[in-house]
């Protein structure tokens, strides 16, 4: 068990490292997903009717 990390530093890596480089990532997907609406044709960019 010598190459094994200790628990409590693999949770602080994830919590200082990890979780907020998915919160950023998480972050720019959705950035992404509401302006892509800018390349899309008008009338799809568009919300859709309703019935």
């Amino acid at each position: 068990m010598a190459g094994r990390a200790h628990p409590i530093k693999a949770v602080q890596f994830f919590r200082s490292t990890l979780l907020p480089a998915a919160i950023v990532l998480l972050f720019a997907l959705a950035l992404f997903a509401v302006s892509a609406r800018i390349w899309l044709p008008g009338d799809m960019a568009a919300p859709a009717p309703l019935q």
